[in-house]
C-alpha cells in the first residue's frame, strides 16, 4: 500500500491548479496553512517554491527571488524551485533572456537549489508527488540518505558564498564580515569586491559573471 504523502500548502496558493490537483489526490493528505518559507512543504522535509514565469520575472526585478532562495537554504530542509508555464507566456514581455539565465545560475549553482520545469499546475503537482516518492524510496532500504543543509544562519551563508567562483572558506568569511548578508554580497560591484583582501580584478569579474546578466532581450 502506497504511503500517504503529507503536503502543507501555503494559503496564498488557494485557487491555483497545483494546489487543487494535490487536494484531489487520494494518497495525499493536503491542507492549507501559512508557510514562512516556500509554497509547499512535503513530508516535512522538502520545500517547494512554485513560480509562474511571470512571477519568476517579477521576482528577479524586485530582488525577491534571492531573498526567498536564502530563506529556503537557511531552513535546513531540501528545497526545489518549480517554474511553471511555457516560454511563449513571456512573448512580448521584453524581459532579457540573460537576466533569466543569470538568475537560474545563481539559484542552482550559488544557492544549490535545483530548478524544475512544469508546463502547468497539474504537472507541478505531479512533480511534487514524484519527488516525494523518490525521497521516500531513497530513505527506505536503498542506503541513500538525502543530506540536510547545514543549520545555523552563518554556516548557511558561508556555504552559499563558497559556491561563488574563486571563493573558499577564508574568502567567504571575509565577504560575509564585510557585507553582512549574502544578498548584499552578490549585489556588490566589482570595485567593492576588490576592496577585500585576496579578491583581485579577476576573481571579482568571475563573481559578477556568475551572478549578473547581460542585455539581450528575451524573445
Amino acid at each position: 500500500m502506497a504511503a500517504t504523502t503529507r503536503v502543507l500548502m501555503d494559503d496564498r496558493e488557494r485557487g491555483c491548479a497545483a494546489a487543487e490537483a494535490l487536494s484531489c489526490c487520494a494518497d495525499v493528505s493536503a491542507e492549507f496553512t501559512r508557510l514562512k518559507v516556500g509554497d509547499y512543504l512535503v513530508d516535512d522535509r522538502l520545500i517547494v517554491e512554485r513560480k509562474t514565469l511571470f512571477d519568476f520575472v517579477a521576482s528577479i526585478e524586485d530582488g525577491r527571488l534571492f531573498r526567498q532562495a536564502e530563506r529556503m537554504v537557511s531552513s535546513g530542509r531540501m528545497s526545489v524551485l518549480i517554474l511553471e508555464g511555457r516560454s511563449e507566456d513571456l512573448a512580448g514581455s521584453h524581459f532579457r533572456r540573460e537576466a533569466m539565465q543569470g538568475a537560474l545560475i545563481t539559484v542552482s549553482l550559488v544557492y544549490g537549489i535545483p530548478v524544475l520545469r512544469a508546463m502547468d499546475g497539474a504537472e507541478t503537482a505531479r512533480l511534487i508527488l514524484l519527488a516525494a516518492r523518490q525521497l521516500h524510496r531513497a530513505t527506505q532500504g536503498s542506503g541513500l540518505r538525502p543530506g540536510r543543509r547545514p543549520r545555523g544562519k552563518k554556516a548557511v551563508q558561508l556555504r552559499i558564498l563558497q559556491g561563488l567562483p574563486g571563493i573558499g572558506p577564508k574568502r567567504a568569511e571575509r565577504i560575509l564580515q564585510h557585507f553582512g548578508t549574502v544578498q548584499k554580497a552578490i549585489q556588490a560591484e566589482a570595485d567593492e569586491l576588490k576592496q577585500l583582501d585576496g579578491i583581485g580584478k579577476r576573481t571579482a569579474g568571475r563573481i559578477l559573471w556568475a551572478v549578473r546578466e547581460t542585455s539581450e532581450i528575451y524573445k
